[in-house]
């Protein structure tokens, strides 16, 4: 078993190996490469299979009670400088390696399905190995520093990944954006690792946290400086899991493919910041002030994106902000103290939400053949409706994750959920409250989400919805159409390019059900997410066993009955009155949803706008940083360039004058020079 640790270092390096292979290929041989589609395909697959298989074996080794395997080399030295580089494999990076391949491999073979007459599918299974290899490497890195590098390469492949299609404007526009506001965070990471190596002297985990203690409490720095510190290197986190107020990427990311939705922004690189969290935990947790931070971080994300799910009708759209949401809860979780709660939740919720979103991409795919390939049509919740009966697979593993996600008991997010919930009231009932009421706006927004899909009549070629939809389309091209999607009035909405497109890309009169390469990992998925949950009851928490803060010792305790059934009754009756106003909503058509976005505008159109974050980053930052670079470009341009025009005028006038000095007479050389000697010898007479 020992061996099988030594080999650890293979599972990033052999996706690593199919990415370099593959690009390779792509640069030196590119049309011979584009042609091996299957080969390509199947040969990743196996590699990312075989990591999976390394990766599962290492689990079982970890569960079974192996002692953690820390392996390090010398990168760099200076002086008594030195950087060491290498691979750890404890409890969280098994359970984080297990989660990252699995999901990554059903992805890939989800890929194929979806992918199959995309131009560029082999350089999609290149870019999707490069991620995963960087992921694993972010997993297994054993210091603070080498976790850096991986951070930065996953970014990376995320900017690469949502600009997938880069002819496309929205989603070139996405991956600069999502490239930019991880780049605040990211910067702030930075200076973070920088103050702890100049307080501590050390990238380890568990050494920062003791010496950052051992320095404050002896008085040789701050409590305020070690808090912003943590806070510093929390602003990584916050970005790259679209925490409030960097989460606007995250969103808009959803330009690029689905099944980078689902591996990249469900399951693996958004979770990346709350398993940094984890690792940092050392740190963290004896820093009061940055543990309240994290806290209420996490649960304005999850309030903010729980209410602005509500209105999205563009269903990729409504599970990104979803995600947000759930990332909240993970992150709260963390900020309380609840270090197994929050991967508990990260890994129910990796499954679950990798599921929904590749049950969009087969909605998405199945629609595409009636409304053509335009994202505005095929996204639209409101062209759906009544796929069930034509999608069966798809609508039932939808549901299986809608339950989930709902905190519907026995489902996997009932239990993660539920824990959250607990240790955030035993915390801070301020933070129950807002987590509390995130829950039954979770249920409403998700089943509003799964009727208008998969419930009642089919609406893929009704005339007035299109006609709303391209309302909308114009007035973000700046034409006053109506107040809302939402609205009765915008269905009067005329576009003057109906007749144009007239037919919206029709091929087909109904949807149809994705290939067998696109169901089958969906009903893979459904098992966890029905069933993994039971590992992390209160009755016996086997994941907590495993899983637990550094330092701490697990001792299973009793469950208070009384509790947790008023604990776990409370949130699942919120949710119970979440779904059945969406039932009644959108189901039943008992509650009209335009009557209410009539009667409250202001509620309803801050939703619909995002809470205005957009609007408001690009007034001040976007075109307040231009305003500032025009005065920059004033000054360059009058004082800047005035001073060398300036040098060189003068340079020119004096050379010009000085030219009819230099006539090579040395009789008028010695005149000149008898002239100054006079002239100096006068004003020494003189002075």
């Amino acid at each position: 078993m020992e061996q099988l640790y030594q080999y650890a270092w293979l599972i990033p390096v052999l996706p690593l190996f199919g990415a370099v292979l593959v690009g390779v290929g792509l640069i030196s041989f590119n049309k011979d490469t584009n042609r091996l589609r299957k080969p390509v395909a199947m040969f990743i697959v196996s590699l990312i299979g075989t990591a999976m298989v390394l990766s599962l074996g290492i689990f079982v080794s970890q569960f079974q009670g192996h002692a953690p395997y820390t392996h390090m080399i010398e990168w760099a030295a200076a002086g008594d400088f030195k950087l060491t580089m290498g691979y750890t494999v404890d409890h969280l990076t098994s359970l984080m390696l297990v989660v990252v391949t699995t999901v990554a491999l059903l992805v890939m073979i989800y890929t194929d399905g979806y992918m199959a007459h995309d131009k560029s599918y082999v350089r999609f299974y290149a870019y999707l190995s490069l991620f995963s290899s960087s992921m694993l490497g972010l997993v297994l890195s054993p210091n603070l520093i080498q976790v850096y590098v991986f951070w930065e390469l996953v970014g990376m492949c995320s900017y690469l990944l949502i600009g997938f299609w880069f002819d496309r404007k929205g989603a070139a526009d996405a991956c600069q954006k999502a490239f930019v506001t991880n780049r605040v965070g990211d910067f702030g990471l930075l200076l973070g690792i920088l103050g702890l190596f100049w307080a501590t002297h050390s990238f380890e985990f568990d050494v920062m946290g003791s010496r950052l203690e051992g320095l404050v409490e002896s008085g040789a720095i701050t409590g305020g400086l070690a808090a912003l510190f943590a806070i510093l290197v929390f602003l990584g986190p916050v970005a790259k899991s679209a925490q409030f107020p960097l989460h606007v990427w995250l969103p808009d990311a959803m330009e690029g493919p689905t099944p980078i939705s689902a591996l990249i922004h469900a399951a693996t690189m958004v979770a990346a910041g709350v398993f940094l969290i984890a690792r940092m935990f050392p740190v963290f947790e004896n820093i009061p002030t940055a543990m309240n931070v994290i806290a209420w971080t996490g649960a304005a994300t999850a309030f903010i994106g729980a209410t602005t799910a509500m209105t999205q009708n563009d269903i990729k759209k409504g599970l990104a902000y979803s995600t947000m949401s759930q990332l909240g809860y993970m992150v709260m979780a963390m900020g309380v103290g609840g270090y197994s709660a929050g991967l508990f939740h990260l890994m129910t919720h990796a499954y679950f939400k990798a599921m929904l979103f590749l049950g969009s991409g087969s909605v998405i795919h199945g629609m595409e053949d009636v409304v053509g390939h335009n994202p505005a049509y095929a996204q639209d919740m409101r062209l759906m409706g009544g796929l069930r009966k034509f999608m069966p697979i798809t609508a039932i593993t939808f549901l299986i994750g809608t339950l989930a996600i709902c905190g519907v008991p026995p489902f996997a997010g009932f239990w993660s959920k539920d824990e959250i919930l607990h240790l955030a009231y035993e915390s801070n009932p301020g933070l129950w409250f807002v987590g509390f009421i995130t829950a039954g706006i979770t249920a409403f927004y998700m089943f509003r989400m799964y009727i208008s899909t998969f419930e009642g009549e089919f609406r893929g070629t009704d005339n007035a919805a299109m006609q709303l939809i391209e309302g909308e389309q114009l007035r973000l091209m700046g034409v006053a159409v109506g107040p809302g999607a939402m609205s009765s009035k915008e269905l009067e909405a005329k576009s003057e390019h109906d007749a144009s497109h007239g037919d919206h890309g029709h091929h087909a009169s109904e949807p149809h059900e994705s290939p067998f390469a696109m169901t089958f990992p969906l009903m893979a998925l459904a098992v966890p997410s029905m069933l993994i949950g039971l590992v992390g009851t209160p009755f016996h928490n086997y994941f907590e066993e495993f899983i637990h803060a550094p330092g701490e010792v697990f001792q299973l305790e009793p469950v208070n009955m009384g509790e947790f059934l008023l604990m776990g009754g409370s949130s699942v009756g919120v949710g119970l009155i979440g779904i059945t106003l969406a039932v009644m909503m959108y189901g039943q058509k008992k509650i009209d949803p335009a009557n209410i976005a009539d009667k409250f505008p202001t509620l309803y159109n801050w939703s619909k706008n995002k809470w205005y974050f957009d609007e408001f980053y690009d007034k001040f930052f976007v075109q307040g940083s231009r305003n500032v670079a025009r005065q920059v470009l004033e000054v360059d341009s009058k004082v800047v360039d005035g001073v060398v025009n300036l040098t060189g005028l003068v340079t020119l006038l004096t050379g010009e004058g000085l030219k009819y000095l230099e006539n090579g007479r040395a009789q008028f050389y010695a005149l000149i020079v008898f002239g100054a000697v006079l002239g100096l010898v006068i004003f020494s007479g003189i002075s």
